[in-house]
């Protein structure tokens, strides 16, 4: 009997200590842990970071602010990346990478050198590589779309490290499989193809010009072209080889503009519709989920299906505070957000 007592005793501290783990582990790292964030590119007054519960029941216009009272988050935020307990926000207009704890948004760091026109960033290894734009060919035409480049970053150090010249534009950037993808929006039809550890250009992918958001799915990168005066397009990329195909979405239904995947399918907007096709479709979708109703004048600047959601940020009149709006995949309005200026992007935090 005494046996079996003990028996019993053990097993109930045993589930005790078990539970408590469980409880520790569900407890939130800080404010801004199970949520998202919502960047806002800002005008020339500097941008802002805002944030929402997964349950969009609490919401924070501008998180970077109120927990770094007095910093300046910089000028045209445009992407995080995260590593760890820390978020990375690029303020290209600022040429600064403002590092932060992800869960209470406290500075830890500000990376301020090797960046010119920094645009968005990925982590492998310890090291960030981040694109930039540089001199834009608008400012100087001789080199604005060859003098691109990505920056290395230490990020045990938040150092810039060195850099990888590309000869080329540089926007958007996917890490697959230990390669870089990099998408030349204006002024090539190429993928780009970089190994990071030979620091070295592969040979390109032509996938036309206007190639902007991309993502990969087993082992097919999509990539969306969006293009005026003509069809706009969803290229896929097998990685393995590198073959491509294509997508066409009707000119007749406007300009394609983002691009995501969730689950099966791929999402993408086209003007201000919605659509849904499965990721192993041959042929656009000819009607919408739904058309988001924006503010006058607005128009789709960010796009994320997630957490069997659909987030899009209105660009607004990109001098005012503009809205977030956040639909079922159905369609049906889940909830309205007033976040910052030029809202362009959605992070999660979990």
């Amino acid at each position: 009997m005494k046996l079996t007592r003990l028996f019993l005793l053990a097993i109930s501290v045993s589930l005790f200590v078990s539970c408590s783990n469980d409880d520790d582990n569900d407890t939130p790292k800080g404010a801004y842990d199970n949520g998202f964030f919502i960047l806002n590119e800002g005008s020339t007054g500097g941008g802002s970071v805002s944030f929402a519960s997964d349950d969009l029941s609490n919401f924070t216009a501008d998180v970077y602010k109120t927990a770094n009272a007095g910093d300046f988050a910089g000028v045209y935020l445009q992407n995080i990346f995260f590593n760890g307990d820390n978020a990375y926000i690029i303020a290209g207009g600022s040429n600064v990478i403002n590092v932060v704890n992800r869960y209470t948004f406290k500075l830890v760091a500000k990376i301020d050198s090797g960046l010119a026109n920094p645009r968005y960033g990925v982590v492998k290894d310890g090291k960030a590589y981040v694109t930039n734009a540089n001199t834009y060919s608008y400012i100087n035409p001789a080199t604005g779309d060859t003098d691109d480049y990505v920056a290395i970053i230490d990020l045990a150090t938040n150092k810039y490290e060195s850099k990888i010249d590309l000869n080329a534009t540089a926007n958007r950037i996917l890490l697959e499989n230990g390669k870089l993808y990099i998408t030349e929006p204006y002024s090539s039809d190429k993928l780009l193809v970089v190994n990071p550890a030979t620091k070295a250009l592969e040979t390109p992918v032509t996938v036309g010009y206007n190639a902007d958001s991309m993502e990969v799915k087993d082992g097919i990168l999509y990539i969306l072209r969006g293009l005026s005066g003509a069809s706009s397009e969803i290229v896929k990329v097998k990685l393995a080889d590198k073959t491509a195909s294509k997508i066409t979405i009707p000119q007749a239904q406007g300009r394609a503009g983002y691009l995501d995947i969730y689950n099966d399918k791929i999402y993408y907007t086209v003007g201000k519709a919605v659509y849904a096709i499965n990721a192993t479709a041959t042929d656009a979708a000819t009607t919408p989920i739904f058309t988001a109703t924006l503010s006058t004048g607005g128009s789709i600047y960010g796009f994320t299906v997630n957490n069997d959601k659909i987030f899009i940020a209105d660009a607004g009149d990109y001098a005012s505070n503009s809205k977030a709006y956040i639909y079922n995949l159905s369609g049906v309005s889940q909830k309205e957000l007033t976040v910052g200026i030029g809202p362009n992007g959605f992070y999660f935090n979990n």
